[in-house]
């Protein structure tokens, strides 16, 4: 019954154990799925790791020590081959009490209960021998679900950034659309602010007016001298200008005429408190000049010092008001006039006694001292009342220069009314020549002067309204009046005084020059000159003779001896002089033309009475004499032709050089064809000389001169070649013994003769070198005739006879 048993416990094993799993040893895993490197040493590292597992819990006991069952080999035992059944010693017993789940709880009896047992026990050496297998799975299981978990952790990470983003660049817009309307929000908000502005600032315009009328409201004058109203009236301005430019606005012409309302009583306002304020210290000051004990100094104070304490506060006021009327001259032009005619006013009542009081003092004083000290101190007084009443009227006023001028012209008419006369009816020619130097002196220091005092600026105008009240600042503006034209006072009086010097002139021109009646002493020449001494000259030397001015040439003419003149040209010559720096250029070319003229029409006269006694010395007399007025006239010539063009220093070439052999070459070159040509050819001038605004004198001098010079040049020719004219019947031996007497004798002495009238040896040279030609020529006619009687064998040569009469001269 055992044996049937064993077999139906055979066949009822599996039954109960159902169909075995198929198992795959190491060598099919190796052979059906080979591991990579990578993988290899993840086995090995596993292998290395399940080596030092822990001992099994089945193979420990309940306290922990290891089990006394000796555990199954796994290094000997293949992988799937069924453990062997533990082998019991002899001796070991069986612990009485299972603690390990592998341990039957019954005592084996049959073999289904082995088999079961064995079944059990061989399960649990198969998980044994997979744990570090399964143990590798659960880890790479954990960290792949770790990573699983990382994976959807990231993925959700991820989608929150996405919509974070999303949400982000929503806002972004949302910004930017933010940013826009805020944008758009402030530029219409600056708009606002600009429209607001621009019309604030319109407005301002507006809004002043109730400010200036308020201020201008104000009982009393003395608004004026508050610190607003300057600026006031300023802005006031600049409010004017701003409407005439904006005539559109509403209401702007209103506004306009009141504004304009507001400059007008701001302006009338300061010219009362001017006129009040001047009249109470005009009054103050002239009543303290009214004591009887108040000394020159105490009234100079009174009338300056006073007056110039009292122009601080009132100057700001006036420049305003003078600045304001020639902006508005229409509205404001007659208060400003009458600010000056009130100042005028009130200086006029305290100058005038004073002034009237030094002007007779003067007076007394000229009737010992003279018409010239009379206008030297009267000028001087003159000179200082008009600076100090200039320099006062400038601390109150800029403008007005024609009104103060007036004013200063009416004072000088209390010295020209006293001072007129005595110019009229003076009869001396040196002191009205003394009067028009000291006048003409005064003018030239003023021209000096005028230049020494600048004005300053003016700033720019404003462009817009300024309302800030705490620092105003009002413009300076500039000042019209620089320095005083002095010689604009004292110009009538010069005019009286060269008219007076002019109709003189004329008077001593006619007494003493054209009715001249001559001494006898007038008319001894030439012992005139050999009564002189040498060491003074009586002519210009040729050097001197240039073509200068008429101021220079008078000057060279006080250098030289004027005795050895004929009085009637010294006195023309003096009078001219005198004349030349007081009298306009044109008027003084009138009376010297005519003094020219009559002076020449003096010495041909004088000539002739000379020429009674001497025909030689009365041509002589006559080209010494007219050879000055040539120069003269020559000078006269170039000062006409300079005050006609200022810019020009000097003249053409081919006018008059002004000197004595130039000026009777010039001469000469006028003659007739009596002169030969040789004349010309030896002066080396033209024929023809240009004319000048002094035509008619020239040519009458020229005249004379031309005509004198023939008269010496023939007497001296004829004087030696009387004997060889062809009319003569002496012989031909006797004319030339008579031509060689005289040669000797009659030359020489009219050569010296000639010299001593001419006194330069150039100038004597040229008529004597004429002389010599007159005379070769002569001889030249006489040789000819001679040859022609076959008697000429023993005559000289033309050069032989110029180089015998050279040596005479």
């Amino acid at each position: 019954m055992a044996a049937a048993r064993q077999p139906q416990r055979a066949r009822t094993v599996p039954s109960q154990l159902g169909s075995p799993r198929p198992q795959i040893n190491l060598e099919e895993w190796e052979t059906n799925a080979p591991l990579t490197s990578l993988g290899l040493q993840s086995v090995t590292v596993v292998k290395a790791a399940s080596e030092r597992a822990t001992i099994p819990l089945k193979f420990q006991s309940a306290d922990g020590t290891p089990s006394s069952r000796p555990s199954t080999p796994v290094g000997k035992t293949r992988l799937g081959s069924r453990p062997s059944t533990p082998l019991q010693t002899p001796g070991t017993k069986l612990a009485t009490t299972q603690t390990h789940p592998l341990h039957p709880s019954h005592p084996i009896q049959t073999a289904q209960q082995f088999y079961d047992w064995f079944s059990l026990v061989d399960k649990s050496v198969a998980h044994a021998q997979g744990a570090h297998f399964r143990a590798h799975l659960s880890s790479v299981a954990s960290k792949t679900a770790a990573c699983d978990e990382l994976i959807s952790k990231i993925d959700s990470i991820e989608t929150e950034v996405t919509e974070m983003l999303t949400a982000w660049r929503g806002v972004e817009e949302g910004g930017r659309s933010l940013q826009g309307a805020c944008e758009v929000l402030l530029e219409e908000r600056d708009k606002l602010i600009e429209t607001t502005d621009a019309i604030s600032e319109r407005l301002e315009y507006f809004t002043e007016l109730e400010h200036a009328t308020r201020m201008l409201n104000h009982p009393g004058e003395s608004i004026v001298l508050e610190a607003d109203f300057l600026y006031m009236v300023e802005r006031v301005d600049i409010c004017i200008d701003y409407l005439r430019s904006h005539r559109s606005y509403r209401e702007a012409e209103l506004y306009l005429l009141r504004f304009h309302q507001c400059m007008t009583r701001a302006m009338t306002l300061v010219k009362m408190y001017f006129v009040n304020s001047l009249r109470v210290l005009s009054t103050d000051v002239l009543k303290r000049m009214g004591d009887k004990d108040v000394s020159s100094t105490a009234q100079t104070h009174l009338l300056y010092t006073r007056f110039k304490s009292f122009a601080p506060p009132l100057a700001p006021l006036l420049a305003e008001l003078e600045h304001r009327s020639s902006t508005y001259p229409t509205e404001l032009g007659a208060l400003l006039a009458e600010c000056h005619s009130a100042y005028f006013a009130a200086r006029n009542s305290l100058i005038v006694p004073r002034l009237v009081t030094e002007v007779r003092a003067l007076g007394i004083d000229a009737g010992q001292t003279g018409i010239v000290e009379l206008t030297r101190a009267g000028c001087g007084v003159l000179r200082q009342l008009c600076t100090d009443e200039f320099d006062l009227y400038r601390e109150f006023f800029g403008t007005g220069e024609e009104a103060l001028y007036a004013y200063l012209e009416r004072l000088c008419d209390y010295l020209y009314d006293d001072l007129r006369p005595r110019i009229l009816h003076e009869t001396r020619l040196s002191a009205l020549c003394e009067v028009c130097t000291v006048l003409q002196a005064l003018m030239v220091l003023d021209r000096e002067h005028g230049d020494e005092e600048e004005d300053e600026e003016s700033p720019a105008s404003p462009t817009e309204l300024n309302l800030n009240l705490s620092s105003p600042t009002i413009p300076k503006h500039k000042r019209g009046l620089k320095h005083l034209h002095l010689s604009r006072l004292l110009q009538m009086v010069l005019q009286d005084a060269q008219t007076r010097l002019f109709f003189k002139a004329q008077s001593v021109i006619q007494s003493e020059v054209r009715y001249y009646t001559p001494k006898e002493s007038d008319l001894e020449w030439p012992e005139k000159l050999s009564s002189l001494t040498a060491s003074q000259p009586t002519l210009l030397k040729e050097e001197d003779r240039q073509s200068t001015g008429l101021s220079q040439l008078f000057d060279r003419f006080k250098r030289i001896n004027g005795e050895a003149w004929y009085p009637t040209l010294r006195k023309t010559v003096s009078v001219l002089d005198q004349l030349h720096d007081f009298i306009k250029p044109a008027i003084f070319t009138d009376i010297a033309v005519e003094a020219l003229t009559l002076c020449r029409q003096s010495l041909v006269t004088a000539s002739l009475s000379i020429k009674l006694k001497s025909s030689f010395d009365g041509d002589l007399f006559l080209v010494r004499h007219l050879l000055v007025l040539k120069d003269l006239a020559y000078g006269l010539d170039l000062e006409l032709a300079h005050a006609q063009d200022s810019s020009s220093s000097k003249t053409d070439g081919s006018g008059p050089s002004g000197g004595m052999t130039d000026a009777l070459a010039s001469v000469l070159t006028k003659t007739t064809s009596l002169l030969p040509d040789a004349v010309f050819s030896t002066l080396k001038v033209p024929r023809d000389a240009e004319s000048s605004t002094t035509r008619d004198a020239k040519q009458g001098i020229d005249s004379e001169l031309r005509a004198a010079c023939e008269a010496v040049i023939k007497h001296c020719a004829d004087a030696c070649t009387q004997s060889l004219q062809p009319t003569t019947s002496s012989s031909v031996d006797v004319a030339m013994t008579s031509f060689t007497e005289k040669l000797s004798v009659v030359f020489p002495n009219d050569a010296q003769k000639m010299r001593l009238y001419l006194e330069d040896a150039k100038t004597a040279e040229v008529l004597l070198g004429h002389v010599m030609d007159r005379m070769v020529d002569a001889f030249g006619v006489f040789r000819e005739e001679a040859l022609r009687k076959g008697e000429g064998k023993d005559v000289w040569t033309e050069s032989k006879a110029r180089e015998i009469i050279a040596s005479k001269m």
